[in-house]
């Protein structure tokens, strides 16, 4: 018998296990045996307790020591867990730091940002979003929605998904990326166009992007959707990068002239930049830059 039989013959011991231990109760027959045991091993680590073997936990949580070994190496192979001194223990990886600071990072966001937009939005009247890039696409995390019977024909909600290149505030937040980070994110030779103003090159799409941030701010008008314009400013955190932007949406195929007279981009630069204020932004040159580290190695 070789090595990968008896892998494959553990593999299926396991799987009816764990079919078995699924259907011994209808209330957890949706449940995923593999994932809740894998899920067990990471919360056994603690301060206490930062480094643990396969035998310890073996013992801790009745599972054969034979799957907590794959367990442990698939953990390990997602970062999730790492080795210890080079031994057979392990300690929680970097995964799972990760995991913390960004659901930490978006909560300061959306936390900070949503009285701005709420006052975005009572100052101009139109709905306001507060929107993040997640590799190719835009994610709205915040929303003040407008009281303004109009508006309730804008589908956008908080969770909405766009393509990040299709979008003037895809465009935005891509602000930092150089050229040749755009082409290993879209590493195809032509991108699917939505309307006439559609980027259809990556070339085309950086010197978009390379417009928007000179500018300091973008406007559309019905670039993604008929009938939908907006006015997007980016957000940029303590380390200056872009991690946002702050947009408000109108609900008409152009934007009025008399919108741009009453100062509707300076509006939502300022609320761009009062929060990137409360996330430490400071420009080069600010007599505050790194106020937030001198304060965290107790020299202010």
């Amino acid at each position: 018998m070789t090595p990968d039989t008896i892998s494959a013959e553990r593999d299926a011991d396991d799987d009816r296990n764990d079919r078995n231990d699924a259907d011994t109760s209808s209330d957890i027959s949706y449940r995923v045996p593999g994932l809740e045991r894998g899920l067990k091993i990471l919360t056994e680590f603690s301060p206490r307790e930062p480094v643990l073997g396969a035998p310890e936990l073996s013992k801790r949580l009745k599972i054969p020591r034979t799957t907590v070994f794959r367990l442990l190496q698939t953990l390990e192979s997602l970062g999730f867990l790492e080795r210890a001194d080079k031994d057979r223990n392990y300690r929680l990886g970097v995964a799972v730091l990760r995991l913390g600071f960004e659901y930490l990072s978006s909560l300061e966001l959306t936390d900070l940002g949503l009285p701005i937009i709420e006052a975005l939005r009572d100052d101009t009247g139109l709905t306001s979003h507060i929107v993040i890039r997640d590799g190719r696409d835009v994610v709205f995390v915040a929303k003040a929605q407008s009281h303004a019977p109009i508006f309730s024909s804008v589908k956008v909600n908080v969770g909405t998904r766009l393509p990040a290149y299709a979008t003037t505030h895809g465009q935005v937040l891509m602000g930092d990326m150089t050229l040749d980070e755009l082409k290993k994110l879209y590493p195809e030779p032509e991108l699917e166009r939505f309307t006439k103003q559609t980027p259809a090159t990556i070339d085309d799409l950086y010197e978009r992007i390379r417009d928007d941030a000179r500018r300091g701010y973008a406007i559309s008008e019905s670039s993604f959707e008929r009938g939908i314009s907006v006015v997007s400013a980016p957000v940029r955190n303590d380390t200056g990068r872009i991690v946002a932007v702050i947009t408000t949406t109108i609900p008409r195929h152009e934007i009025d002239a008399s919108l741009l007279d009453s100062g509707l981009i300076d509006k939502v630069r300022r609320a761009a930049d009062d929060l990137s204020q409360r996330l430490n932004y400071r420009p080069k040159g600010s007599p505050n830059a790194g106020t937030k580290y001198m304060k965290a190695l107790g020299l202010k």
